[in-house]
């Protein structure tokens, strides 16, 4: 074979392996891309990290019970207040009347429970004056019987005339209807004693109701100042002196100092993912500075279950989505940088699974 011959044949060869190194290099690439895309051997780590996580915080919505005219604004935008402060006070004028007219009414009330002593006397009284007049009856009607009896003997034998015994019949009849009267006034003073005895309990339950129209009007005539419920840090003031603002309308909001970290982590990250495991998240808008926490809690159900319209995955084009697990993180103590952590602030966390810690 000529020698030009030979050369060609080797570098054809050459070229035949250097297109099978490249294709299996090629390949091999691949490979590596999605074993490392699916965090599967050799680039599995006990890291399950995500990009899915903010910085949360009990943010409270600052508004009035009560509707009207704002007279006074102590506070300015971001300032940082105590529990009991006042922040804002609405015109309590009218609620000061309203508050003045239930004790009025208390004070009426109480005096119509204080006349029931009187008028519970007044009908003992009455009942005893009854009382007397029974008896007294009783005794005429008595001494009347007898002199009817004697009457009678003596108009039989012809001693006394039939005119004087029919008015001893007269005096007799009269005297048992008197009898008659006396009882049943007794029987009336005695049922207006239980009227009144009866009475008793609507005038306390009166005397209740208008001690509990006084306590609203305080709670009304409070609630006229609103004050910070906490320490915290106010956001921007939306209301302004003179303005008119309804009862639950917005006018600031408080966040306290207490923050933590929600991740949603997708579920096939979560088989080894245990309460208290070792946390790092970078902070965006810090320049990524990183932070540590632990892993406060789990949630019990996936995200998609809290939401308004649950998903309904009974259809014949169902795609299988990777759900999200919402998993609370503290924030370790002590870190400078964690005073300047915000609501709302994006973070990339990452769980250390390593199995160290306390299983759950």
């Amino acid at each position: 074979m000529p020698e030009s011959a030979t050369t060609t044949q080797r570098q054809s060869n050459r070229k035949v392996i250097a297109s099978g190194l490249l294709f299996a290099l090629v390949a091999l690439t691949g490979v590596l891309i999605v074993l490392y895309a699916w965090n599967l051997p050799p680039f599995h780590s006990a890291i399950q990290s995500t990009e899915n996580a903010l910085v949360r915080g009990q943010v409270t919505i600052i508004s009035p019970q009560l509707s009207g005219y704002v007279v006074e604004v102590d506070v300015q935008d971001f300032q940082t207040v105590r529990q009991g402060q006042l922040l804002m006070r609405i015109d309590d004028r009218i609620y000061l009347q309203r508050l003045e007219q239930a004790r009025a009414a208390l004070a009426t009330q109480r005096a119509a429970l204080a006349n029931f002593a009187q008028s519970q006397g007044s009908a003992r009284a009455t009942i005893a004056q009854n009382e007397a007049a029974v008896a007294n009856a009783d005794a005429q009607s008595r001494r009347a019987s007898a002199d009817l009896r004697r009457v009678e003997e003596l108009a039989a034998d012809g001693s006394l005339s039939a005119r004087e015994r029919d008015a001893a019949r007269a005096t007799r009849a009269q005297t048992v209807a008197a009898t008659a009267q006396a009882a049943a006034a007794l029987d009336i003073a005695r049922q207006n004693l239980r009227t009144v005895d009866v009475n008793r309990g609507a005038l306390a339950a009166a005397v209740a109701n208008a001690e509990a129209a006084v306590k609203l009007a305080e709670i009304d005539l409070a609630n006229t100042r609103i004050l910070a419920p906490r320490d915290g840090q106010l956001g921007q003031v939306g209301v302004r002196l003179g303005a008119f603002v309804n009862a639950g309308a917005q006018l600031t909001a408080l966040v306290p100092q207490a923050m933590w970290v929600i991740a949603n982590m997708k579920e096939t990250q979560m088989a080894d993912v245990r309460l208290g495991q070792p946390v790092t998240f970078t902070v965006d808008a810090l320049n990524h500075a990183r932070l540590r926490g632990r892993v406060q809690e789990i949630a019990p159900a996936t995200g998609s279950e809290f939401s308004v319209i649950t998903p309904d995955n009974a259809t014949g084009n169902f795609v299988k989505i990777a759900q999200r697990i919402p998993v609370r993180i503290s924030i370790d103590a002590n870190q400078a940088l964690a005073q300047r952590l915000r609501p709302g602030m994006s973070v990339v966390a990452s769980i250390d699974t390593a199995p160290k810690g306390p299983a759950r």
